[in-house]
């Protein structure tokens, strides 16, 4: 089997795609059937083609920013967005441009910050903002109810009731929703002492997990450890960019996201300097180490990426509202050099410190 450094090194840019009016990019989902999803700045989801990028539909009924977008794993027909506005939405994507075919939501004074499906495809779960300047919360639907019951944020890739989340607080907890109320739900608290910006779950059997922080710290830690005397934590650093990680010596300016990937084995890290190019990176016991550098695609910040498995290619998405694959042998099939249409007005996003709840505990210390 071919190696990963090999993929990447293969990588090369195949198609660009430039929406009619500027925005970012913030995430973008893969259905296998062919269709991208993103989610854009001005409150609207793109789908396109994934061999030709070519936009196919939009939704919009979203009133506040998109936290992300995710497909159903069991129905490919269904997209899910979360908001700021304070709702979860499922879209049918055979029917771009209709209105959303469930709308979730609780509280009004919830707004989402970020929103995961569990592997079953029996659960979502929205993270709030803090509430009242006081505590945040975790909300959970039933999307089998209609209507979306209220049942009470990275769900594991097998196991339907495990669920990490991350908050500004820097605490990283880690649940088994079976077990009923909160406290008995809580399995370990690890602590990553700057505002927790993403979580992503990795290693053979999945359990390890990784943390990026909003100022570009990162944290792996391995919970099969939980239960013997052995440290947590496999790697850490609290900030990233002073890592001499690159040719120069000189380190990314920022973490783009994180992927563990199954066929290869390793754990995908995405940086990338303000000037678009893109660092590829895996991250181990050992660090982060650079397998790969991507230049010539965007003109400013990345913000989101997506690795497919099969097609063995790269989707980005960034600031100057480009949509790019990347793939392996490719040659760039649309003219002229790269044009930024970067916004003129910068989104500005939501980050505001949440108090550490009280049923929060560790099982052991990170």
């Amino acid at each position: 089997m071919e190696g990963l450094e090999e993929k990447l090194k293969g990588l090369s840019l195949a198609r660009r795609s430039l929406p009619e009016e500027p925005t970012y990019l913030l995430d973008v989902a893969l259905q296998p059937a062919g269709l991208l999803a993103v989610s854009c700045s001005n409150f609207t989801i793109h789908l396109h083609n994934k061999d030709t990028l070519s936009l196919v539909g939009q939704y919009q009924g979203h009133s506040g920013p998109l936290c992300g977008v995710v497909f159903s794993h069991t129905s490919p027909d269904s997209l899910y967005s979360g908001s700021a506005d304070g709702t979860v939405r499922g879209w049918d994507v055979r029917r771009p441009g209709s209105e959303a075919v469930q709308v979730f939501k609780s509280g009004p004074s919830h707004n989402y910050c970020s929103f995961d499906l569990n592997c079953s495809d029996t659960l979502l779960c929205a993270g709030t903002e803090q509430v009242n300047d006081e505590d945040s919360f975790l909300v959970f639907w039933d999307v089998r109810k209609p209507g979306g019951k209220l049942l009470g944020v990275c769900f594991h890739p097998r196991e339907k009731d495990r669920l990490a989340s991350g908050s500004t607080d820097g605490l990283v907890n880690v649940f088994d929703l079976s077990r009923g109320g909160e406290d008995e739900a809580l399995l370990a608290t690890c602590n990553s002492d700057s505002s927790a910006g993403s979580v992503c779950w990795s290693g053979a059997e999945f359990t390890q997990l990784l943390c990026l922080s909003h100022d570009e710290g990162l944290h792996l830690w391995d919970l099969g450890q939980l239960d013997t005397d052995e440290p947590l934590t496999i790697f850490s650093t609290s900030d990233a960019r002073g890592l001499p990680l690159l040719a120069d010596g000189g380190g990314v300016d920022y973490l783009v996201g994180c992927r563990w990937l199954q066929e290869a084995q390793r754990l995908l890290v995405v940086g990338g300097k303000n000037s678009g190019d893109l660092h590829l990176m895996e991250c181990d016991h050992a660090g982060l180490r650079l397998l790969r550098t991507l230049e010539g695609g965007h003109s400013s910040t990345v913000r989101c990426f997506l690795w497919d498995a099969v097609g063995e290619a790269l989707f980005t998405g960034g600031e100057d509202a480009q949509l790019l694959l990347w793939k392996p042998g490719g040659e760039e099939l649309t003219s002229g050099k790269r044009k930024s249409k970067k916004s003129e007005s910068a989104l500005r996003l939501k980050s505001r410190p949440h108090k550490k709840h009280g049923y929060q505990r560790e099982k052991k210390g990170a």
